[in-house]
């Protein structure tokens, strides 16, 4: 009965499990003045529904701040990778690279992340 019981748990863990995480495949970052800049992000991740999908990605600074977050307000099942940007993004001075990393709504963070250098005003 227990082998039974452990079986059906792993069961039911499998199919949230098939998507795997959320990977950052690309970044390009262009400047709006001042300090701010547009990212356009490039994200896979087997989307399967409501229940499991990429649901963010955030910019993070040289001491894992995070500086800016781009929520994913919906699955893309039949659209990937995907591409979404996020503009008016203000770096601190002295920032010169930041790392780009993505979430899905059952693993979290954990897929491949991007680091990306900034271009200059």
């Amino acid at each position: 009965m227990r082998s039974a019981c452990t079986l059906l748990a792993l069961l039911c863990l499998a199919p949230a499990a098939a998507a795997g995480e959320a990977d950052v495949l690309d970044v390009t970052v262009g400047t709006e003045g001042d300090r701010r800049y547009r990212f356009t992000v490039t994200v896979r991740h087997a989307d399967e529904g409501w229940d499991h999908y990429a649901d963010r990605w955030e910019i993070r600074g040289p001491e894992s701040e995070v500086l800016g977050v781009r929520e994913l307000l919906h699955p893309h099942v039949d659209e990937q990778p995907f591409t979404r940007s996020l503009g008016g993004v203000e770096i601190p001075a002295g920032v010169n690279e930041v790392q780009v990393r993505a979430r899905d709504s059952v693993h979290g963070y954990g897929g491949a992340e991007v680091t990306v250098a900034l271009p200059g005003d």
